[in-house]
């Protein structure tokens, strides 16, 4: 019976909505967009020293096989909740949803969240933040996890680029207090896509 589940919701990921196509000038255009961030003493989270040495983070080869269409299906009567950090600020999100997707033939799940303060923003009013570590935490990139951005779809269906998966800001500075990775968007897989650890 589970099996027979596994199978539906695989065939609803892969069936039940319009595929996106991957577009490599997009991951470039975000290794291009970040670069210039940290390259920049006014927008970079990067210590003063190093920043003198910057020159361009460090990525994993663009791979489409990271490019997933994701089934969302949305969390109901979720309650605030206060994020953990790194520091002791506690920012309030809500669980958005669940997306269901596969990577090389792996069921996976990945729940994602809502900045309640953000989404009072309006250029932040369709934000969603998507917190995730996998195996290779610790190794090749940072042991925090790392982060994606997405916007809230129109329908059920919605796009996880791995590429465009970056650090949060305490991977470059102690300075800051960073959201942890929520225990159950901890992938027990190696997601070789995005930006590696720093140093």
């Amino acid at each position: 019976m589970k099996n027979s589940i596994v199978y539906i919701v695989l065939l609803l990921v892969n069936f039940g909505f319009s595929q996106k196509k991957f577009d490599q000038n997009e991951v470039v255009k975000f290794q291009k967009t970040i670069n210039a961030e940290y390259a920049d003493a006014k927008t970079s989270p990067l210590m003063e020293e190093d920043l003198k040495t910057f020159k361009a983070l460090e990525f994993y080869p663009i791979n489409e096989k990271f490019f997933v269409n994701a089934k969302l299906v949305k969390a109901k009567n979720e309650k605030v909740f206060e994020m953990k950090t790194t520091g002791t600020r506690t920012p309030k999100y809500i669980k958005y949803g669940t997306l269901y997707f596969t990577l090389n033939g792996v069921a996976l799940q990945l729940n994602v969240y809502r900045s309640i303060d953000l989404s009072k923003q309006k250029e932040y009013k369709d934000h969603l933040f998507l917190p995730f570590s996998d195996l290779t935490s610790g190794k090749e990139s940072y042991i925090g996890g790392r982060y994606i951005d997405l916007k809230i779809p129109k329908g059920d269906s919605i796009v996880v680029d791995f590429n465009q998966a970056y650090n949060p800001y305490c991977a470059y500075n102690h300075k800051y207090s960073c959201p942890l990775v929520p225990l159950e968007n901890d992938l027990n897989v190696e997601i070789r896509a995005g930006v590696k650890t720093f140093h």
